[in-house]
């Protein structure tokens, strides 16, 4: 299996560092960029071309639903993954509607986002 690129997208420098070091303890997995905005991920998208985009939630400019469903739309979008604080019923539901991949709450975070990454791309073919 290849190594799954991933882009990193969260206002937070300290959250990326964080979350760029834990995926670092996984050897299939390399992170391609860092973007601070939905903005900046609309742009690193085509040029990065990441399989996968692990995107936070509320963020200046573009939130990452709006993000999410921009990304989606372009040929061969990568898979998406919402990490957030705001775990509730109402962004879970907004998400779906966007066609994120996986949603979890950043409290779960260690538990929960590789065992999800590596479902995604063991499960099927890339797009």
């Amino acid at each position: 299996m290849s190594l799954i690129r991933v882009l990193l997208v969260d206002d937070n420098h300290e959250f990326l560092e964080a979350t760029a070091r834990f995926l670092s303890t996984d050897p299939s997995i390399e992170i391609v960029g860092h973007a601070l905005s939905g903005k900046d991920v609309l742009t690193q998208v085509p040029s990065l071309k990441p399989d996968l985009v692990l995107m936070d939630l509320a963020m200046p400019d573009m939130n990452g639903l709006e993000a999410t469903r921009q990304v989606k739309t372009y040929p061969q979008a990568p898979r998406v993954i919402i990490l957030t604080f705001h775990d509730n019923d109402e962004y879970r539901s907004a998400a779906s509607a966007v066609q994120v991949d996986g949603f979890i709450a950043k409290s779960d975070l260690g538990v929960e986002l590789l065992p999800m990454i590596h479902s995604l791309f063991m499960e099927g073919a890339r797009q």
